[in-house]
Parts: structure tokens; C-alpha cells; sequence
């Protein structure tokens, strides 16, 4: 016997019931063992941070990371799953920063980094209690015991053996260039960092009138006749205008002198002629003095706009120079350059041999005493009292505001400045054609991402700022000669540091290594003082989580020393088989991944890459603790389980890289269309095997003669067919779909079809046909559902499985499809008598008659089926007859589809829509005047045929007769009788095999119906009377016009 099963489910109840068990019987372990020694299926975990609680994007990803292991372990693939941590960086920093009341690099310093660092350490896992026990609720397994974190001595000692790797090929270098700097957290940034955060925002606008020094040689001339001259320069960024060094002009650009008539003092003013109408509204404003290229300004000297480094003249600086970048898509074609704020100003002035540099700002871009009037001030604060003193002093043009993109900093949401940074950098920029060749082998679900997004990424990516000013985080393992900053060591392990210093170090973070001091050859080394970026640490995890020192090095603790054993080979964990993230980390761990396994193995660090989308609240805007505009994650475990989230978010094209608007009345529509369904089948099976005392000791195959058994049969092999062929290719919309479409056909189509022989009190060979399907198709679709709905699916599985079968669903081998059991010709008839009877049962509402109302016929033109019982059943119809065409049905006419067909076909769209107006029958495909029409091209009208109502659907067209005959109103009055006994019967809540007795008080007619077609109804209701009397104390009820009052009891 089988456990008894309730229809009234508490999923999520059912679920601790099923965690419990995993738990008490190791049943993650056992999976793994059983494979333990098979294929190596290689998953690689993105390392999230542990400073907040899991949100529906983790519950999206981990359940991503989930159901693609699980198949690949029912694969008989080995899969090993550890969890990981990125315990490094800004977030946790913040965090400390907050705990300790310190804020920026001073105060830190202040405060000492040992103290700040071991703050950071204390607080870092906070969370983690929390992350396991969500993770495991929402049916993930993976490995939080053997787990690996970024700040473990082990992982980071890898992390020096990667950097090295990279120094002695050369790629490591120090420069000075322009990079993006979050002023908030005083460190740089890298620019695929700096471009996830950009934000609309107004800034200001000023044009700024400088006056000329020196004219160049061409410009002689025009200065002896105008003595003063002043070149427009034009920025959003008044703040680096104390910091103007230069200016540049477009060689090519066609430059005018005109003198400004709106002034009294008739100043002489240089632009690029494009600009002309920007500045002066009307022609008559200006008068032109002359014009010329903008060659002939080079060299041209100016006066400084401001004294504070006009002592910078002596070094070349306040010149013209000529740069390809220049345009006169805004402002006045001459470009003020601050070569310490600007990419493009830093390259110019380099090339030009001008060296000079300022940037009077420091850590938090607050100015310094180099620009007395507003140190202390952060920069962009003094762009107000900058514009006033511009206009105090008449240099001031035009004042305006600018609305733009600009972008900020992703961790603390404040703009990003761009300044020039002393900073690490990896070379990247010679790898483009192996880094897109190394992508091109890479499987991306979906593809565009790989070869659109990413693979654009890869052929414009720039050398990669790897260094960051701040205090917890992987050290740069190199120490510099304190008297030749160009003589540096690169330390590649803590052996190699030991052998050099003499001091043995067990913890690889700042506060420790900075004491450590390397004295060789008379000359004294310190370690240079910044920290790595963290996406180098995730970059590089599949080396540093099993802490790989290459072929040679030292593996394993950090105590072992030459005792060590072999390290492991590379190959037994690189490449990944399969990732999976969020879309933004194209330009993060994907991005770093693929840089690092590239130049350290020529290769792409994975081959299957499944990327998901956004996980947006309902109203699709970020998701907002402050805005509370999304459902509590744990509160919605609680109320509908995990099965129906994971099932939610996996069926919806979010996992195709596209973002989801979550709602939690989605998450019920699953609960409702597709669980409660699916449950109630199981329910419904093990009710019925109970009582019929069936039990077979194994799940028979099926080797039925009843057609809907051999339909449904094949029904099974097909979706083990489609699922298998979707997830190998990773593309988990298309793997849920044919699932939820089989639990559809098995609840309203199977089942419901097969109640009666469940139903029948013999226990003939029909029945035991029927339950031996429904119970093989029930223990299969469970396992094909295991990765994905992985409790239910061990629920009915550990119920119905047989005596020698595995205990879980998820120590089972994924089904292989049974060729020989498939019948498709029969599952496309059955898709045709199915669309029949959506067709007929269409008609019967929109015309109101009720599926309980027997009919005289149906008329079906396009198809052709042996299963007229089933659609005369289903459909309460008496008759049916197929017909060559849909004529005898309706009047048909076709008409173009202009939208579709005239870009198609042009000038001969005239032409092809007579000819489609002169068909005389279209079934889906037509040539006309050479073109091939489909169904979307054609616009078919029908016009139905007196006494009939038409419906159709592709090439299925359907009739129903609709008048109606004395004997069938008789009919199905006796139908709605049985239908509200039953409800009587539900409402009692009598068991299914209850004998009842019914007694009705009815009119003439309702009672000559029920007697017609007694038997009919005494079967169905299971009575054992129907008699006619009073019923005083019954509710009266309306069956089809007719008054009733209707009594049941127990007989």
C-alpha cells in the first residue's frame, strides 16, 4: 500500500519534510559517491559577498547552479559543488568604516591598519549562518563545509602565484595614466568597473574667453591689427579650469577670428567656425575678422586663466596644440585640457613632450593649499563660486547647464572623477585576437551575449588597472628598492618571501606583510603599499580554491614545505564545463576569468556559460528595502514553497538574459496551473491504488493496448527526449516548457480521460493497464523534474518508487528516452483531437452551449483521426463527420497581409494580392506570382453556413450543429443533474467508493429525463436509488430553467 495522500498539500510543509530527510540520510553525499571515480564535471561558483542577505537575484543564480548539476550528476557525471566567499574589498570596508566611526583613507591610517583590517575580518561572515540556511531552503546543494574564501591564507598565496606568472611574462607594469577614481573610498577604479553605474545629471556649462600671449607665426598678423585676441574654450568641468594647461584645436578645422558687437569693448574672439551660430543667436552680432585652419593656431601662447601654476610656462605649458580628437559636435572647437583630469588631455600633452602635470586634489578630491581659495573644498562643490569669480574677472562668455550621462561609483552611488593615477596595470591590449578566438569556442545561452556583448568587449578591451589604494584585500606581492623605484622583486609564494627576508608569514594580508622587509645585495626593499583589485582574486578562483602553485610549487597548507604532495594537474579542474551569472558580469567575472586563463593557459577558462537577466521588483524598478516594493524572500519560501520560486523564475525568460519583473502573484499562477495540478494526479493515483489494493512490487513499463496508455507513454518518451536535447545545449526556458506542457496533458487530458477505468469496481486488465501507466509516467516525470522542481519531485517519487529502486529520486540515473516506445504519429493525431476539441469547446462558450447539452454533430475539415469516441466524449456530441474541405462549413475568402507581404514583394504586391483574393483553398503555404505565402501572409475570413457556428485553427476547421432534438434536451438535463449531485457529494466530503441514495423533487419533464436515463445516472453518482419525493428541508436549484430540490446520503 502506499502512503495515503492528501489533494490539500502544504508545499511548503512537504518541503522541510523532504530537507529533513536529505539531511538525515546524506543524501547529497551519496550522489556524489556514486559517481565518485566517473567523468569529472567541472562547475566553477561565483563568490558572492557575505555583507547582506541573499535577494531574489542569488535565489535566481544558485537555482540556476543547482538543476544544471543535478542533471549532469543524474548523468553519472561527477559534480562537485563548493560554495564560495568573496571576503575582500569595498563592501566589507564600508561596513568597518561604519563600525569603527572612521571615514577615508586619513582617518584609517589614524586609526591603524592592523586595527581597520582585523574589523574587516571580524565582520566579513556575518551573514553566513543566514546565506546556508537560505541557499539549502531553496533546494540548492552544494558544499558550505569544504567551502573556500578569498582572505584564506591558501587562496591568497595563489593569488601571488598568478601575479607572478603574469610579471615574468612581462604584462605587469606601473604607470601614471588617467583612470576613474571613487573620490568616496579614495582608490581607483577599473574601467569595466566604472561603466555599470551611469546616471543621468546636470552639470554646468561655461564658456571661458582667454586671451592670447604669443600669437603663433600664421597668426602674427591678425594680433598686430587686433592687439587683443582671446581664444572660447568651452566645459561641463569648471573645477579643472585651475588646472588649465593647455589647449587643443582640430588641425582640419576651419577656425574664424570675429569680433563681438554685442560688447562696448569690441573683443576678438577665436572658435571653429561650426560654432559660430552656439555662441552668437544672430549674424549681425559679430563681425568677421579672419579665418583659417586650426594648423595655424599651434604653438600659440596664452595667458593663464588662472596664477596658481603659471610658473608651469617655463615647462611648456599655457600653448595651442593640434589633436585628431578634437570636434565641433559641442561647445567652440577648442577644447581646454587639464592633462591630470582627462584621457584624452594626459595623451595629448605626453605626446607633445609636455610633461607637466597638476593636480592640486587629494585622496577624497577635496582641493589642497596649492589653491588656497578653495582647499578643503571637494572639487565639484566649487564649480558655483569658480563661475563667479570667471564673471568678477571678465572672463566669463556663456553660462548654461548640461544634462548628460555620467558614470558613479557602483559601491557608494557618488560620481566618479577622472584623474591621473600612479597604478598597476596588466596588459591586455596585445591578447585581443586570442582573447575573441578563446570566445568563439565558449557555448553562451543565450548566444548573442557571447558574441554581441562580450565578444565586442574583448576586441576594444583595455590594459586593466589591477592595483587599489585601500587596506583589506590580496597584497601586490612586490617590494621596491627604497633608493631605485625601477629595481623591484615579485614574490610568487611564502616560501620564496621567506627565502628572502627570513621571516616565515601565516597570514598574507597588509598589516602583516608590510612589516616584512627584504635586505639584499646592501640594498633595502618595502612592499609597494596597494592592494589588488578583487575581481583579480575571482579571476582567478579556480586556481586559489584549490590552492595551485603550478606544476612545481608548493600545494597545499601553508606549514607544509617540501613534504607537500604532487599538486594537482591542472587539467582535473580547468576548464569549467559550465558557469553561470547575472548579465553585468560580462564586463566582471566572466570578463576576468577569460583574461586570466588566457595568459596563463592560452585558453577560456570554461565552455558553457548560461547568463541571466535582472530580477526587478513588480513594478520594474530595482528591487528597494527602503521602497519595500518586493515580497520578503523568506517569506515567500514560507507560503509557497521553493519548487514554485524555482519553477517561476526558471519557466520565465529571465534566464535567457533578459530581466524579470518578479511577482508574487506569478509565483501562485505555478502554484495553481502546474504543482497543485501535478499533485492532485499523484494524489489522485495513490487514492484509487489504495483502494483497489494495487501494488506492484517494481514500475512496470507500460505495455498497454489502450490507446490514451500508448499515447501518454509516448507522450513520457518524447519529453525525456526534448528535455535532455535542451539541456545539453543549457537552455533551461526551453527544458522547463515541454515539462509544464506534459503536466497539462496528463492532468486535463489523460487523467480526465481516464477517470471511468479507475473509476469501474472490476478489477479487469484495463485497470491494471491504467495504473501501471499512470504510476510509470508519475516516477519518470519525477525524475525529469529533479533538477528543476527537486522536493516534489522526491515526494512522489519515494511513494511510488518500486522495492530495489534508489532511495532518492536524486541518486536515479536521468531517463533515456525508449525510441521503441515512441508512437509520433499517434501524438500528432492526439495534438489534432485535442485542438478539435479546444475548437469545439470555443464554439459551445462563445455561443453559449453547455458542454453538458449533448449536440447532433460536428463537422471537422483538415484533419483526420481514429479517435472519434474521444472527441464525441469530451465534446457530448453524438456524431461526427470529416470533409475534404472547409466549404460545406463556411464561406471562405483571403485577402494579403500588406503588413507582412510589402516589403516582401514591392512593386508586384498588387499582383500577389489578386492572386491570393482568387484562391479557392490556402492550407498554410501557397506560391503566388513566384512568392511563397504562409500562414501569416494570408488574412482568411469565414462566414459560417445557416444552423452552424465555425472555429478554427491552422489547417483544423470545425463545425457544430447547434439545433437541438427533444431526446438530447432530455440528455442533458439528466447531465446537470449528475453534475450537481456530485457537487453534493464533494461538499459532504464522502470518500470516493461511498454508496449514496438520491432522492429528487422535480418537475414532469426533469423527472421524465432522470427516468430515461436512470441507469446513467445512478452509475455516475454511484447511487443505488433515485426515487421521486418531497424534500422539504433541500435548497432549491435551477437545472437548465427547471426548479429542483435534490437530497443525498450515505446508502
Amino acid at each position: 500500500m502506499f502512503k495515503p495522500v492528501s489533494n490539500k498539500v502544504q508545499f511548503p510543509r512537504m518541503e522541510e519534510d523532504v530537507l529533513k530527510y536529505w539531511a538525515e540520510a546524506d543524501v547529497f553525499r551519496k550522489s556524489l559517491d556514486r559517481n565518485r571515480g566517473k567523468d569529472r564535471y567541472t562547475f566553477y561558483d561565483g563568490p558572492p559577498f557575505a555583507t547582506g542577505l541573499p535577494h531574489y537575484g542569488h535565489l535566481l543564480a544558485g537555482t540556476i547552479k543547482d538543476i544544471v548539476p543535478r542533471y549532469q550528476t543524474m548523468r553519472g557525471k561527477y559534480v562537485e559543488r563548493r560554495f564560495g566567499w568573496d571576503t575582500h574589498g569595498l563592501p566589507i570596508e564600508a561596513l568597518a568604516q561604519d563600525a569603527l566611526g572612521v571615514s577615508g583613507t586619513p582617518e584609517i591610517k589614524a586609526l591603524g591598519v592592523d586595527k581597520f583590517n582585523e574589523q574587516c575580518r571580524s565582520m566579513v561572515l556575518k551573514y553566513v549562518s543566514e546565506w546556508r540556511k537560505t541557499v539549502t531552503r531553496m533546494g540548492r546543494w552544494v558544499d558550505f563545509d569544504h567551502d573556500y574564501k578569498t582572505m584564506n591564507p591558501d587562496f591568497m598565496e595563489t593569488i601571488w602565484w598568478v601575479f607572478k606568472q603574469l610579471w615574468n611574462q612581462g604584462r605587469v607594469y606601473r604607470s601614471h595614466r588617467i583612470m576613474p577614481y571613487s573620490w568616496k573610498l579614495s582608490t581607483p577604479l577599473s574601467n569595466f568597473e566604472a561603466g555599470s553605474n551611469y546616471k543621468d545629471v546636470q552639470d554646468p556649462t561655461v564658456t571661458v574667453r582667454v586671451k592670447v600671449e604669443c600669437p603663433s607665426d600664421a597668426l602674427k598678423d591678425l594680433l598686430a591689427q587686433e592687439p587683443t585676441v582671446y581664444l572660447l574654450i568651452w566645459t561641463t568641468t569648471p573645477w579643472t579650469l585651475p588646472e588649465n594647461l593647455m589647449i587643443c584645436a582640430g588641425a582640419d578645422i576651419d577656425y574664424v577670428a570675429v569680433r563681438d558687437l554685442t560688447d562696448d569693448a569690441r573683443p576678438v574672439y577665436v572658435m571653429a567656425e561650426a560654432r559660430l551660430p552656439h555662441i552668437f543667436r544672430k549674424a549681425e552680432q559679430y563681425e568677421r575678422v579672419a579665418a583659417f585652419k586650426g594648423s595655424a593656431l599651434k604653438g600659440t601662447s596664452y595667458e593663464p586663466i588662472f596664477p596658481y601654476f603659471a610658473d608651469r610656462k617655463a615647462e611648456g605649458a599655457f600653448r595651442v596644440l593640434n589633436d585628431g580628437y578634437v570636434t565641433t559636435d559641442d561647445g567652440t572647437g577648442l577644447v581646454h585640457i587639464a592633462p591630470a583630469y582627462g584621457e584624452d588631455d594626459f595623451r595629448v600633452c605626453q605626446e607633445a613632450g609636455m610633461h607637466a602635470l597638476v593636480d592640486p586634489l587629494d585622496t577624497s578630491c577635496n582641493f589642497t593649499d596649492q589653491v588656497p581659495e578653495y582647499a578643503g573644498r571637494f572639487c565639484k562643490d566649487c564649480d558655483k563660486d569658480i563661475i563667479k569669480r570667471l564673471k568678477a574677472e571678465g572672463r566669463l562668455v556663456h553660462q548654461a547647464t548640461i544634462t548628460h550621462s555620467y558614470p558613479f561609483c557602483d559601491r557608494t552611488d557618488t560620481p566618479l572623477i577622472y584623474r591621473a593615477i600612479d597604478a598597476w596595470y596588466v596588459k591586455v591590449e596585445d591578447l585581443h585576437d586570442q582573447l575573441v578566438a578563446n570566445n568563439n569556442g565558449v557555448h553562451w545561452t543565450p548566444a548573442y551575449v557571447g558574441d554581441k556583448r562580450f565578444g565586442n568587449w574583448l576586441k576594444d578591451a583595455r590594459d586593466w588597472n589591477i592595483s587599489r589604494n585601500r587596506f583589506w584585500g590580496s597584497c601586490i606581492p612586490v617590494w621596491i628598492n627604497d633608493d631605485d623605484p625601477n629595481d623591484m622583486i615579485c614574490i610568487g609564494s611564502i616560501q620564496e618571501l621567506e627565502d628572502l627576508s627570513g621571516v616565515r608569514v601565516t597570514d598574507l594580508h597588509k598589516h602583516f606583510v608590510d612589516k616584512v622587509v627584504i635586505r639584499k645585495d646592501g640594498k633595502t626593499y618595502h612592499r609597494t603599499p596597494e592592494v589588488l583589485d578583487c575581481w583579480f582574486e575571482s579571476g582567478s578562483m579556480p586556481y586559489a580554491q584549490q590552492h595551485y602553485m603550478g606544476t612545481t610549487g608548493v600545494a597545499g597548507d601553508l606549514g607544509r614545505g617540501s613534504g607537500a604532495p604532487e599538486p594537482p594537474s591542472v587539467a582535473a579542474f580547468f576548464p569549467a564545463d559550465f558557469i553561470a551569472e547575472g548579465l553585468d558580469q560580462t564586463r566582471g567575472w566572466f570578463y576576468t576569468l577569460m583574461l586570466l586563463g588566457t595568459m596563463l593557459f592560452g585558453k577560456s577558462p570554461y565552455r558553457n556559460v548560461v547568463v541571466n537577466g535582472l530580477v526587478l521588483a513588480e513594478d520594474g524598478k530595482k528591487m528597494s528595502k527602503r521602497l519595500k516594493n518586493y515580497p520578503d524572500p523568506t517569506l515567500m519560501l514560507d507560503t509557497y514553497g521553493a519548487d514554485a520560486i524555482r519553477l517561476y523564475m526558471i519557466y520565465s525568460p529571465v534566464v535567457r538574459a533578459e530581466n524579470l519583473k518578479f511577482s508574487e502573484n506569478g509565483v501562485k499562477q505555478i502554484l495553481r496551473d502546474l504543482l497543485i495540478p501535478w499533485w492532485n494526479a499523484y494524489s489522485f493515483f495513490v487514492t484509487y491504488a489504495n483502494v483497489d489494493g494495487f501494488h506492484d512490487e517494481a514500475v512496470v513499463v507500460p505495455d498497454s493496448p489502450n490507446v490514451l496508455d500508448r499515447w501518454i507513454s509516448s507522450s513520457m518518451e518524447t519529453l525525456i527526449a526534448d528535455v535532455t536535447a535542451a539541456m545539453d545545449e543549457y537552455d533551461l526556458q526551453r527544458a522547463v516548457r515541454p515539462f509544464v506542457a506534459f503536466i497539462e496533458d496528463l492532468t486535463n487530458w489523460y487523467i480526465r480521460r481516464s477517470r471511468r477505468r479507475f473509476w469501474k469496481s472490476q478489477n479487469d486488465g484495463d485497470k491494471l493497464h491504467a495504473y501501471r501507466t499512470l504510476r510509470y509516467v508519475l516516477v519518470q516525470l519525477s525524475k525529469v523534474a529533479a533538477p528543476f522542481t527537486p522536493f516534489i519531485s522526491e515526494t512522489i517519487y519515494r511513494n511510488l518508487k518500486g522495492k530495489d529502486d534508489p532511495e532518492s529520486v536524486h541518486l536515479c540515473d536521468f531517463p533515456t528516452a525508449r525510441a521503441g516506445a515512441r508512437d509520433l504519429a499517434l501524438e500528432r493525431e492526439m495534438a489534432a483531437v485535442q485542438t478539435i476539441v479546444k475548437l469545439g469547446r470555443q464554439l459551445r462558450v462563445d455561443n453559449d452551449l453547455k458542454v453538458r447539452q449533448p449536440l447532433a454533430k460536428i463537422l471537422v475539415a483538415g484533419a483526420d483521426t481514429r479517435l472519434d469516441d474521444l472527441i464525441l466524449d469530451e465534446l457530448n456530441i453524438k456524431e461526427i463527420a470529416y470533409l475534404a474541405d472547409e466549404t460545406a462549413l463556411c464561406d471562405v475568402s483571403y485577402k494579403a497581409n500588406f503588413k507582412t507581404l510589402g516589403r516582401k514583394c514591392g512593386p508586384k504586391m498588387k499582383a500577389v494580392a489578386a492572386g491570393i483574393a482568387a484562391l479557392k483553398a490556402f492550407n498554410g503555404s501557397a506560391t503566388v506570382e513566384g512568392f511563397a505565402l504562409t500562414d501569416e501572409d494570408v488574412l482568411v475570413t469565414r462566414r459560417p453556413r445557416a444552423g452552424m457556428v465555425v472555429a478554427s485553427e491552422g489547417a483544423i476547421v470545425v463545425g457544430l450543429e447547434t439545433a437541438l432534438t427533444p431526446a438530447l434536451v432530455a440528455e442533458g438535463l439528466a447531465r446537470e443533474f449528475v453534475s450537481h449531485v456530485q457537487a453534493m457529494r464533494k461538499e459532504a466530503d464522502f470518500e470516493v467508493t461511498q454508496r449514496i441514495a438520491v432522492t429528487a423533487e422535480v418537475d414532469a419533464d426533469l423527472r421524465a429525463a432522470l427516468t430515461a436515463h436512470a441507469d446513467y445516472v445512478k452509475a455516475e453518482t454511484l447511487a443505488t436509488a433515485l426515487s421521486f419525493a418531497a424534500c422539504p428541508d433541500a435548497a432549491s436549484c435551477d437545472l437548465n430553467g427547471h426548479a429542483a430540490k435534490i437530497r443525498v446520503a450515505k446508502a
